[in-house]
């Protein structure tokens, strides 16, 4: 089974041709960050634009470079929740046009569960249950995964996502968008130079936990938090250690996360683990989860770098197994900016 993936949520325009869930026979991406870097982040009426203007063209590119034809396609699938709404119905329109031309089955994928299966692209051995966190600009979501299409969110962020903390912490820091990867790399020199203590000893931040609600996070305190020492610093003249700070940011990043990753470890009594998002990339994380892991005896599935970050190719594979299991839809689906249609907890995916 052949599956064309269209991954447009944000500012990738993406397309995959995708063979059973798991072989990646071509994947096009047309990254929209030159664009956007001049606004400090992305807007949300170019991203449409610019998605509009090429989604037809990286469709037949990507179609071509996987040797195949259009009659060859099994199904369609699409992302269309959550993300930027006119992004999302510029792809999801584009999908349901083409669906309709081959006569072909469309599936809609959440965005979320994309970059959960994304491990599968990378992990052919890798199957459910297990449990998940999905860490990007736009989600954070601690989810157990019972089967491929059946996903119950087990805690999530209250306010601004993992990644949106880092893109506004770096925008304060005069850090082209998106900051992520800089901050990384300022972090990185701090913990170098000064080690990880000292570093957070000059930078104290704020971890907060929620006791009724112990795998829900919160990254706008830190964020707050972060911007008036900043602030504070500009205010009285001095100049602002970038990489002790950036070294502490990501270390409160990290401790949040992890610690609610060996909650799940211990309350979910579960072997298996995978990660997914943009976020995934950032190398403390993904240094103290694989120490954390070991310590605990738990298999952890990361995909590579070159996957963490929106494509169609996960896309595909999440709506290989939405295909199998018969979740088609029709020509009305629409696009849901949010995931409002969610229960506030313990919703399913």
């Amino acid at each position: 089974m052949i599956l064309l993936g269209i991954e447009s949520s944000c500012d990738e325009t993406s397309i995959a041709v995708v063979e059973d869930g798991r072989r990646v026979l071509s994947v096009e991406t047309l990254s929209q960050i030159e664009i956007h870097k001049v606004y400090g982040g992305v807007v949300p009426e170019i991203a449409s634009r610019k998605h509009l203007e090429t989604i037809a063209g990286l469709a037949e590119e990507a179609i071509r470079n996987a040797g195949i034809t259009k009659k060859d396609l099994t199904a369609i699938a699409c992302t269309n929740r959550p993300g930027l709404i006119g992004a999302l119905l510029t792809g999801l329109s584009f999908a349901k046009g083409a669906a309709y031309a081959l006569g072909i089955p469309l599936v809609t994928v959440n965005h979320i569960a994309g970059h959960i299966a994304a491990a599968y692209l990378a992990f052919p051995e890798l199957k459910p249950p297990f449990t998940a966190l999905s860490v990007s600009g736009g989600n954070t979501f601690f989810i157990r995964v019972a089967d491929y299409c059946d996903m119950t969110v087990l805690g999530s962020t209250r306010d601004d996502a993992a990644g949106e903390a880092f893109d506004k912490v770096a925008r304060v820091l005069n850090i082209p968008y998106p900051g992520g990867k800089e901050i990384d790399r300022l972090a990185k020199l701090g913990r170098e130079q000064y080690g990880v203590e000292e570093c957070m000893r000059r930078f104290p931040l704020p971890r907060p936990v929620f006791e009724e609600a112990p795998y829900d996070t919160s990254f706008s305190g830190l964020k707050t938090a972060v911007i008036n020492k900043i602030h504070t610093a500009e205010q009285k003249g001095e100049e602002i250690e970038r990489e002790v700070l950036a070294a502490s940011f990501c270390e409160a990043v990290a401790d949040m996360l992890v610690s609610r990753f060996e909650y799940a470890v211990k309350s979910e009594k579960s072997k298996t683990f995978v990660v997914g998002g943009g976020v995934a990339a950032n190398s403390r994380l993904r240094e103290r989860l694989e120490a954390s892991a070991k310590k605990y005896g738990v298999t952890l599935y990361m995909p590579p770098l070159s996957v963490c970050g929106d494509n169609a190719a996960m896309i595909a594979a999440q709506g290989y197994y939405d295909l199998l299991a018969g979740k088609t839809v029709g020509l009305d689906e629409n696009a849901y900016a949010n995931l409002e249609y969610l229960s506030e907890r313990n919703g399913k995916i």
